[in-house]
């Protein structure tokens, strides 16, 4: 991977994460590394079952698969946030 892609992943899963964040309601103990790594996987993970389904192959943006990729975010929010305050309540 060369540099330009991964600078790429990272603001790209910067931004995904904080969607994900800002759809989920209520207060996350997540720092900023955790939000790019959900973010970065919300990303390849709404990508590859956009792929899948078939609406990936767009000219533009992909609004489908942005919001794929915002709602896998928003799920990983959801999981780590969870288990972030089962971890803090014991």
């Amino acid at each position: 991977m060369e540099i330009t892609g991964l600078f790429t992943a990272i603001v790209f899963g910067a931004i995904i994460g904080g969607l994900g964040r800002a759809i989920v309601p209520g207060r996350h103990n997540m720092s900023l590394l955790v939000t790019i790594l959900v973010g970065i996987v919300a990303a390849v993970a709404g990508t590859g079952v956009a792929e899948l389904i078939g609406v990936a192959d767009t000219s533009g943006i992909d609004w489908t698969e942005l919001a794929l990729q915002v709602i896998f975010a928003g799920g990983g929010v959801s999981l780590l946030g969870g288990l972030s305050q089962r971890s803090n309540a014991k």
